[in-house]
């Protein structure tokens, strides 16, 4: 279960990653901001959390849980537009599985160091 839910989280986050890149980047650039700008502002905040996740960190994973829901709203709002629903809806997809993948291994991490103290005692 707990490889399970690392390789979703990490799945979820390098394809949010790799969507948010190719999607402002190559397939619909902005018009009125520069690209290097919106690439920063959608990027940075997913960049904190890449050590602790490719770490298998259990408290990195449980904030990130929190980050997803950012992108998860950003997916929405990106859905609900005509012309941008397909990256909308990959996003959506993105979030939630890192959201998922998150949680389970917070949580599978978490009893798992409970489970050694007590042996450990």
């Amino acid at each position: 279960m707990i490889v399970f839910a690392r390789n979703l989280s990490l799945l979820g986050y390098f394809g949010l990653l790799a969507l948010i890149l190719v999607w402002n980047a190559w397939v619909q650039p902005p018009a009125q901001l520069p690209r290097a700008l919106v690439l920063i502002i959608m990027l940075a905040p997913l960049l904190f959390p890449l050590r602790g996740l490719l770490h298998g960190r259990a408290y990195t994973h449980a904030w990130t849980a929190f980050l997803a829901l950012l992108y998860f709203s950003l997916g929405v709002a990106n859905a609900a537009n005509a012309d941008t629903r397909i990256y909308g809806i990959l996003e959506i997809v993105a979030s939630v599985s890192l959201f998922i993948g998150c949680v389970l291994y917070a949580r599978a991490k978490g009893r798992q160091e409970k489970l050694r103290s007590i042996d450990s005692a």
